[in-house]
């Protein structure tokens, strides 16, 4: 894919992979422009979403992108905090990821996920105004459903490698109820 090409995918929107009562709802920050131009959440080769979600034991092998409808059948599903695709998070305004917050809490109240599963602790701590949160479940819930704060897989995120996360993944995973795949 070409410069130009993802470029003409910023402030595109990414379609959910979701579906009501699933045991985790995995959500994303915002979409990068490679994901917005494919149409494929964490489509970036250096996102660690997919080997991760594998290591972690919630599929059976690893995913790739073009493949994010499968996640359905295991129970699980992907959404964004703000649904504008840019080429960096920090392109967001403080007040595009609290409304994101505000819409993601109702179409979770509709969705009714066992789980909500934020991967990125700022883009949580900024949405839900909770400055103090942490990695890990959450106080907070939004009706019935509980939230765990997940590190950001993105390759940027040097403070986690693929097997913390993996260790931090399956905790949810256990937590969730869901058999190691």
């Amino acid at each position: 894919m070409t410069p130009e090409e993802r470029e003409a995918a910023r402030d595109r929107v990414l379609s959910d992979v979701a579906a009501g009562g699933l045991r985790v709802l995995f959500c994303g920050i915002n979409p990068g422009l490679l994901s917005a131009a494919t149409g494929h959440h964490f489509a970036r080769p250096g996102n660690r979403f997919w080997p991760v979600l594998h290591l972690s034991g919630f599929t059976p092998r690893r995913l790739r992108p073009a493949e994010q409808d499968e996640l359905l059948a295991y129970g699980l599903g992907i959404t964004n905090v703000a649904a504008r695709a840019t080429a960096r998070a920090d392109e967001l305004s403080a007040e595009e990821f609290r409304e994101g917050g505000r819409i993601l809490a109702a179409k979770v109240e509709r969705l009714r996920p066992a789980w909500l599963a934020v991967v990125g602790i700022t883009a949580y701590r900024t949405a839900f105004d909770e400055r103090r949160a942490v990695i890990g479940p959450q106080e907070r819930t939004i009706g019935g459903t509980r939230i765990w704060a997940l590190p950001n897989p993105s390759g940027l995120n040097a403070h986690w490698t693929a097997a913390t996360m993996a260790e931090e993944f399956g905790r949810l995973r256990a937590a969730a109820g869901v058999p190691a795949a």
